[in-house]
């Protein structure tokens, strides 16, 4: 059994992740639109062509973990030998050159490939240990827990301090805009660093897997692997829904709220209504959903939460397009993001911890000790869903006419809409995807339980590396 401080430490590790993750995701577009100096055009390819090789290169950084070999392990080194090029590289990502357009596009192709290579070298490991932290299956569902409740406290601090931390060096410290952020980023990434250390500092891997085979026989046992394929398809419309909302939300604010826009507080006053309020509250929110994942799913199982919880989500979505844009309209946005976050939130601790069953499912019927190459699939998912979203968003904001020049009532009738659509309908179809995708997925309560305990019985005799026939054959009735 683990112990607190374990678990604590290993949720300082997507801590650290996630500051960094919901930074690029949710302003990444907006900077490299309106304070880089990119068209809508390149700046949606720059953004799909470089999550899709970030997302390519997570196999092969599975494949390299499953088989590194130290002293502290195979997953866990990589905390403390990437952390400092993980920092370096989000600060270089945030620079603007004094180069020509030209110069600057390569420049912002090379830090943002970087970037995203270190973030696979760092991430994937991490992701990894999951499955070897512990072989229960309901503790890597705490374990998952204590990873998003942590991810989401850092994207809080991350989001909720973003526009702060550039309007004090901009205008307390002088900056320019550029540099503004480029500062942030520096903030942003000393803690980033700290984080990852005592994640490495405080965890330990006490389930040991070895791999039998070769890498071309984990990918054959990985294409053939029916569960891993569904829930790559889940994941990556539940990545897609959160990217392409939260790529919007920093024009949704810009263009259509404004940036006068106040929620009366009674006597107390009013508040600024900005994307930063609205991101922060809904990472606090889907604390409290992390909160909800394991008693729901024990009640309910993995797969039923899944698919409700995205259903859920539907209805959210769809309702929020009729919500108006005045000071009463605003409270109802922000209640509709805290119970849109609150869902999420169960979610995302789900995704990690199936993730595990698939990689014990893998383990049992094909003797794929393949840990590193099952994670990573769930890193690329959710790397392919920042892609395609992220494009996306400005694709379509391209092609409705959007202006990077103006804003508010300067921009068309049909960009004002199509930022409408980004915020609710389109994310609405995608959710309803994921729960029909998630209905095929064959791993039940009852049928992990199994696989849980052939896994134990074979892990006792270290000497036996291949299931029984009688074993194959029981488990291939399981299914």
């Amino acid at each position: 059994m683990t112990n607190l401080k374990e678990k604590i430490g290993y949720g300082f590790g997507d801590m650290s992740s996630s500051m960094f993750w919901k930074v690029f995701s949710y302003y990444l577009p907006f900077f490299y639109s309106n304070i880089f100096g990119l068209s809508l055009v390149d700046a949606a390819l720059l953004v799909l062509v470089t999550r899709i090789w970030d997302a390519i290169s997570d196999p092969m950084m599975g494949i390299v973990a499953d088989r590194t070999r130290t002293r502290w392990g195979k997953y866990r080194p990589y905390l403390l030998w990437m952390a400092a090029p993980f920092s370096i590289c989000g600060i270089l990502l945030f620079t603007t050159p004094d180069f020509s357009y030209a110069g600057k596009l390569v420049w912002a192709y090379v830090t943002y490939i970087l970037m995203m290579t270190v973030y696979t070298g760092i991430n994937v490991p991490y992701g990894a240990m999951l499955g070897v932290v512990t072989d229960s299956t309901r503790e890597k569902t705490v374990y998952s827990s204590f990873r998003m409740f942590f991810a989401y406290g850092g994207s809080f601090i991350a989001l909720f301090s973003w526009e702060p931390l550039c309007r004090f060096f901009q205008n307390t410290m002088g900056a320019s805009p550029a540099s503004s952020w480029q500062f942030a980023m520096c903030v942003i990434a000393a803690a980033c660093l700290v984080l990852f250390l005592c994640c490495f500092a405080m965890t330990r891997e006490t389930v040991q897997t070895v791999p039998t085979g070769s890498v071309g026989s984990d990918f054959r046992s990985l294409l053939s692997n029916r569960p891993w394929w569904l829930l790559i398809g889940a994941a990556l419309c539940f990545n897609l829904f959160n990217t392409v909302r939260g790529a919007t939300v920093a024009y949704f604010f810009a263009d259509i709220i404004g940036p006068d826009a106040w929620l009366p507080f009674g006597p107390f006053g009013n508040i600024l209504f900005y994307s930063g309020l609205f991101l922060g509250i809904g990472e606090i929110a889907n604390m409290i959903g992390v909160a909800l994942a394991v008693p729901l799913a024990g009640h309910f199982g993995k797969k039923n939460t899944f698919i409700g919880v995205n259903l859920v989500l539907v209805v959210l979505s769809i309702a929020f397009f009729i919500l108006p844009v005045t000071p009463a309209g605003y409270w109802l946005m922000l209640l509709f993001q805290v119970a849109i976050s609150v869902f999420t939130g169960i979610m995302s601790p789900l995704v990690w911890s199936m993730y595990a069953d698939v990689s014990d499912y893998a383990e049992l019927k094909f003797n794929s000790a393949s840990t590193g190459l099952i994670f990573s699939s769930s890193s690329m998912a959710q790397k392919f869903g920042g892609a395609l979203g992220g494009a996306a968003v400005l694709w379509l904001l391209n092609a409705c006419g959007y202006d990077e020049a103006a804003t508010g009532m300067a921009q068309p009738d049909s960009a004002i809409g199509c930022l409408w659509y980004l915020m609710t309908l389109i994310p609405a179809g995608v959710a309803a995807a994921a729960a029909i995708i998630a209905s095929f997925y064959p791993l039940t309560t009852g049928t992990v339980n199994e696989i849980v305990t052939k896994l134990r019985q074979r892990r006792k005799n270290i000497n036996e590396s291949t299931p029984t026939e009688d074993e194959a054959t029981d488990f291939a009735n399981v299914l």
